[in-house]
């Protein structure tokens, strides 16, 4: 991952090609930053410094001060991973598992952080964080989303070879791709050159 906009990840593909990824919710950000099983090759979450690049990147800006532990990163890499599991069940519109809806439920039990006006008249936040004020922040976003009117919009990207997972919050609920910019690119090339051949 790189830096974020007003809104949505900057992440690169295998080629090194930087595209906007928005999944929508807060704690579909925290999916791309690895995940269960094979998906543990793509992990950058190994110290505390990485956890706190994530924040930076994400919805949360401004960036709240964190002072976050080794076991703050251990317990967010389990929250992920539950999440993951847990959103891609409802994409395949089957139930989360207890286990992984225990691991969201405790991390939303802490205190989460605390959002201030600031005299700029913008968010801001109170105080120094830790981690796992900031997991709880992000595990009672994703109990809003898999319990809410969205949780049905939970979608994985179309494409074969993107794991990505994101809410459709479009107005007509059509969204296929993780990224126009990117898979949804791929596919109209792809289809464009199948075009060309069977017409070829």
């Amino acid at each position: 991952m790189d830096a974020v906009a007003n809104r949505g990840l900057v992440l690169r593909s295998h080629t090194g090609a930087a595209y906007r990824f928005d999944p929508g919710a807060l704690c579909l950000e925290l999916l791309p930053t690895g995940g269960p099983g094979p998906l543990s090759r793509y992990e950058v979450l190994h110290q505390p410094a990485d956890l706190t690049a994530w924040a930076e990147q994400s919805r949360l800006t401004p960036t709240p001060d964190l002072r976050i532990t080794e076991s703050e990163v251990a317990d967010a890499r389990r929250l992920r991973n539950a999440l993951f599991r847990a959103a891609a069940a409802l994409t395949h519109h089957e139930p989360p598992t207890p286990g992984d809806l225990d691991v969201i439920n405790d991390a939303a039990a802490h205190t989460p952080l605390a959002p201030v006006i600031g005299a700029d008249g913008k968010r801001h936040w109170a105080g120094t964080g830790s981690g796992t004020q900031l997991l709880a922040t992000v595990a009672r976003d994703a109990v809003d989303l898999l319990t809410g009117p969205l949780a049905p919009r939970i979608r994985t990207c179309a494409a074969e070879d993107c794991h990505l997972i994101y809410v459709d919050i479009s107005r007509p609920g059509r969204r296929r791709w993780c990224s126009m910019e990117h898979c949804g690119n791929r596919h109209k090339v792809r289809a464009l050159r199948t075009r060309r051949f069977e017409k070829g």
